[in-house]
């Protein structure tokens, strides 16, 4: 006799409304040492709820690879970034941005909301996301300065000045204006004259 299994969806709605049972950073990295959680699974902690990430896009890609490019030769020597890192920002909270800027002092194991001097996020098909909810959990950490940049528009929300409500100087900017961080000026770029391939 075969058994069929249905194929389950990835998230659930059965609960909604009830308590559900809060997950931590630690036990997450345990899920996937542990083969339960796939190691490259496009996850996200937030408030201890395991959120999926959208898929990533081909604008995505190609503006994210092309950035790197670019930073990697632009970056000061007193600087580190580092790309689609589990950025904890609590014992119950961590996000993957696709790009995190830190003095390189500190180093990775140092860097946190406080130490983070610029946070990017590319997006697509996660666009809406990327600046409302995330924004807001960014902004209700204290990250300092956020880009979400739109992938297939080349367009940038730059977000400063984070408070408990958000961020307090928001402003867009078009391809072909100068994006210039606050803190770290050489890094700026004009997304028009970038390599898009």
């Amino acid at each position: 006799m075969n058994i069929i299994t249905p194929t389950l969806p990835p998230t659930t709605t059965a609960a909604e409304g009830l308590p559900r049972r809060r997950f931590t950073v630690d036990e997450l990295y345990r899920m996937t040492e542990a083969g339960i959680l796939l190691e490259d699974e496009r996850i996200e902690l937030i408030g201890g709820e395991i959120v999926p990430m959208s898929p990533k896009g081909r604008h995505h890609e190609i503006l994210k690879a092309a950035l790197n490019l670019h930073w990697a030769r632009a970056l000061p020597a007193d600087l580190l970034f580092v790309t689609e890192t589990t950025f904890r920002l609590t014992e119950d909270t961590y996000l993957e941005p696709d790009f995190v800027f830190y003095p390189e002092a500190s180093g990775w194991t140092g860097l946190n909301a406080e130490t983070a001097r610029l946070v990017v996020e590319v997006a697509d098909s996660s666009l809406g996301y990327d600046l409302g909810r995330k924004a807001g959990l960014y902004a209700g950490f204290g990250i300092t300065e956020l880009w979400v940049v739109d992938a297939v528009k080349l367009n940038t929300r730059i977000h400063r000045q984070p408070d408990s409500n958000g961020y307090r100087s928001v402003g867009d900017f078009a391809s072909n204006q100068r994006l210039v961080p606050a803190a770290t000026p050489a890094l700026a770029v004009t997304l028009a004259e970038l390599k898009l391939r």
